[in-house]
């Protein structure tokens, strides 16, 4: 795993080995980001279910200003605070080891340009974390929020049961990116 584009390109990544926290593939990755690009000049991101850190530490790569990780799992703080090192951000990072709700509790007031939500495929947490950001208020008017998942039907119908609009859907693989 590397960072693709930036100021940090080509560094290699530390990946956890664990079956609950999976790497978003290069190709992704890249398409992604490549889709997104026009919105990460000086954006705020914050990158929930964070793991290895590979989304947030992409964003600033490519040009945000600030990003907030957030992960509860030690093992994947460690990693995103030794990927952080590595490529020398930082100044423009905040590393919180804590559970996804208590930290957009936490959040609350702040304003995010890009949210990545990136949960555990088995735990199927994607629509209430998107629920928890509406409810904090957590988007910028103009934000974006991306939901990495394996099972889109479902996140969809869950998401059209709450009235949260979709705007976008790409297939990689058994990947989906669904943008809000």
């Amino acid at each position: 795993m590397r960072v693709i584009s930036g100021m940090a390109k080509g560094t290699k990544l530390e990946s956890i080995d664990s079956l609950s926290t999976r790497p978003t593939l290069d190709r992704v990755k890249e398409s992604l980001f490549n889709i997104i690009q026009p919105y990460l000049q000086n954006a705020k991101v914050l990158d929930l279910f964070a793991g290895s850190g590979a989304l947030g530490i992409e964003a600033l790569s490519r040009g945000a200003k600030k990003c907030i990780f957030c992960e509860k799992s030690h093992e994947a703080v460690q990693k995103i605070r030794n990927n952080v090192r590595k490529t020398h951000f930082e100044e423009k990072a905040l590393i919180l080891q804590k559970d996804y709700r208590k930290c957009l509790q936490e959040m609350r007031g702040e304003k995010f340009d890009i949210i990545f939500i990136d949960p555990p495929y088995r735990f199927n947490i994607a629509v209430e974390a998107v629920e928890k950001i509406v409810e904090e208020s957590l988007l910028a008017k103009d934000g974006i929020m991306i939901i990495e998942t394996d099972d889109e039907k479902r996140e969809i119908q869950e998401l059209k049961k709450k009235n949260i609009e979709i705007k976008d859907i790409r297939k990689y693989g058994r990947v989906r990116l669904l943008f809000i």
